[in-house]
């Protein structure tokens, strides 16, 4: 509802919703899934949340309160990078989406894009989507 205003979201607005995503991946990883999940993590910490959880928890206790292992979360972060006018101009064309294209500044002066020694790879989006995909799929073999 912030964004659909107009208004950026600060860490107390995303580290909930990044915590939720946290517990998906958890899930999905324990049962053996891969998963794949586009989010804006601008910030490493928010990456961080997303490995680890909030508290870098890596056991949690089961009802009879004995510690099990949780699964491990390997993320590859797919950081897409392109200038301030080539996505404003992209965001400009969509149709119906709740981030209003004047909140693109406060995404770009958030972001801290990822460095070693996170886990990834960094493609320009002026590639065509299938060359994007090419090169996501062959770092990921």
């Amino acid at each position: 509802m912030k964004m659909a205003k107009g208004i950026p979201l600060n860490d107390q607005d995303r580290i909930p919703w990044l915590c939720n995503l946290h517990d998906i991946l958890q899930r999905d990883v324990a049962s053996g899934q891969h998963v794949i999940l586009a989010c804006s993590a601008l910030k490493k910490v928010y990456r961080d949340i997303l490995i680890q959880g909030k508290d870098g928890a890596r056991l949690k206790c089961d009802e009879s309160g004995k510690e099990e292992k949780l699964a491990e979360v390997k993320l590859l972060v797919v950081h897409l990078t392109g200038s301030f006018e080539v996505i404003s101009g992209r965001l400009l064309k969509r149709k119906g989406h709740f981030m209003s294209p004047e909140l693109l500044q406060s995404q770009f002066d958030t972001l801290e894009p990822p460095s070693a020694p996170e886990n990834f790879i960094q493609i320009s989006v002026d590639k065509n989507l299938s060359e994007i995909i090419a090169t996501i799929m062959e770092t990921l073999k």
